[in-house]
């Protein structure tokens, strides 16, 4: 998990993100917490590691 945070302002239609703060309330969970989610699948998708990454965040692979 994360110590630290570094603060990422973007830019969004303002009736995107409408929908997105909807949808997160009746899903139980931040738009903070969604868009975090995002870049985390963005990252492995793209094979890309980082200190802070977990082992429950990297991609499945290997035998069992």
């Amino acid at each position: 998990m994360e110590k630290k945070t570094a603060r990422l302002t973007i830019l969004i239609d303002p009736e995107k993100k409408k929908a997105l703060e909807t949808l997160c309330q009746q899903q139980d969970l931040t738009p903070s917490q969604v868009v975090r989610q995002l870049i985390r699948d963005y990252l492995q998708k793209h094979g890309v590691e980082y200190t802070t990454q977990t082992t429950l965040s990297r991609p499945k692979g290997g035998t069992n």
